[in-house]
C-alpha cells in the first residue's frame, strides 16, 4: 500500500470474523429463533455469506481492493474455532488465525490444544467477558501450553465495550476488577518465551500497558480500534502523543498495527489506518519502523519471531 513513506505491505493484526454461525450463537445467546439476516437486520449490518470459506473470499476480495496484504482472523467466540480454520485454509498465506477462548470452560484445554495443533497462532483472553482472575490456574494452563506450542496469547484490557451485543439485548456484565494489565506480569515474567498481545493500547490502562511492556520484552500492544479510551485521561492524548509516548517506551518493534473491522458493509476499516498513518507520520516515525508496525511485526510474530 502507498504510505507517506512509500509502498508497505500492510498487514491487519485485529480483524473479527463475523460468520452465520457466529450469528446463530448470538441468536441462542438471545433465546430466539432468529436468522443470521434478522440479526444483521436489527444491527444494519450486511448479511453474512452461507459459508465459512465464501466469507473468507469476502474479505480476502476487501483485503484486495484496500491494498493490505495480510490480516488476522478473529473467531470471536468461543467454539467459532472451525470457521477461522476454514478461512484460513481456503487462502493460505493471506490469512492468520486467532481463537476466543474462556478457560474456565470444561473444554478449554483440549479446544486450545485442538485449535493450536489445527494452525490457530493465537488464543484470545477475555477476562472481564468471562469474569476470570488472570491468577487463576487455568490461564496458567493456558499459557504454559501456548509456550509448548510457540503460540501468541492475546489479552483484552482495559474498558469492554461491545456495541452489538447492546444492540441486540445480550448481557454486557463485564467485570472491569479482570482488566488491569498489570495482572499479567506473572505470566509474562513465568514464560517469557510466550508473546502476550494487549489490543488497544490496553484500553483505558495505557501507563499500566506501558509499565507491563517496559518490565516484560514479551509484551507487544496493538493499536487497534478509534482508541476513544483516550477521553479518560486528563487532558485527553492526542493519537499522535499516543504513539509517541508509546515509542518512548516500548520501541517500534513491539507495536502492532490494526484495526478492529468486522462487519459488512464497511468492512476493512480504512478510516483508523488513515488516522493511525496520520499520527504515526507526525510523530516522526521513520520509514523503516513504520513498515514493521504496519506489518512487519505481525509476520514476524507469526513466524515465531
Amino acid at each position: 500500500m502507498q504510505t507517506p513513506w512509500g509502498q508497505i505491505a500492510v498487514a491487519d493484526a485485529h480483524v473479527h470474523f463475523f460468520s452465520r454461525s457466529f450469528l446463530r450463537q448470538l441468536a441462542l445467546q438471545k433465546g430466539t429463533q432468529e436468522s443470521p439476516a434478522d440479526l444483521c437486520a436489527t444491527l444494519g449490518w450486511e448479511a453474512p455469506p452461507e459459508t465459512a470459506e465464501q466469507c473468507a473470499a469476502q474479505w480476502a476480495a476487501e483485503l484486495v481492493r484496500s491494498e493490505v496484504s495480510q490480516a488476522t482472523l478473529i473467531a470471536s467466540l468461543p467454539g467459532e474455532e472451525d470457521s477461522v480454520l476454514a478461512a484460513v485454509a481456503s487462502f493460505p498465506g493471506r490469512f492468520f488465525g486467532w481463537f476466543f477462548l474462556n478457560p474456565l470452560a470444561p473444554d478449554a484445554l483440549e479446544r486450545c490444544k485442538q485449535g493450536f495443533t489445527n494452525g490457530l497462532k493465537a488464543v484470545c483472553l477475555l477476562p472481564a467477558m468471562h469474569n476470570y482472575s488472570l491468577g487463576d490456574p487455568k490461564v496458567d494452563e493456558v499459557f504454559r501450553l501456548a509456550a509448548k506450542r510457540r503460540a501468541t496469547v492475546f489479552v483484552h484490557c482495559g474498558v469492554l465495550s461491545v456495541g452489538f451485543r447492546t444492540r441486540l439485548g445480550l448481557p454486557c456484565a463485564f467485570d472491569m476488577r479482570y482488566s488491569n494489565p498489570l495482572d499479567l506480569h506473572h505470566l509474562a515474567l513465568r514464560y517469557p518465551a510466550v508473546p502476550i498481545v494487549i489490543p488497544h493500547f490496553g484500553a483505558g490502562f495505557f501507563r499500566e500497558a506501558l509499565m507491563l511492556a517496559d518490565m516484560c520484552p514479551n509484551v507487544y500492544l496493538d493499536t487497534s480500534s478509534s482508541n476513544a479510551w483516550t477521553r479518560y485521561l486528563t487532558p485527553p492524548p492526542t493519537l499522535e502523543q499516543v504513539f509517541r509516548q508509546a515509542l518512548s517506551v516500548v520501541g517500534p518493534r513491539r507495536l502492532l498495527f490494526g484495526t478492529d473491522s468486522s462487519y459488512f458493509p464497511r468492512g476493512w476499516h480504512k478510516l483508523v489506518f488513515d488516522d493511525q498513518v496520520s499520527a504515526m507520520w507526525k510523530a516522526g516515525i521513520r520509514g523503516d519502523d513504520a513498515a514493521d508496525i504496519l506489518g512487519g511485526n505481525l509476520r514476524s510474530l507469526m513466524r515465531g519471531r
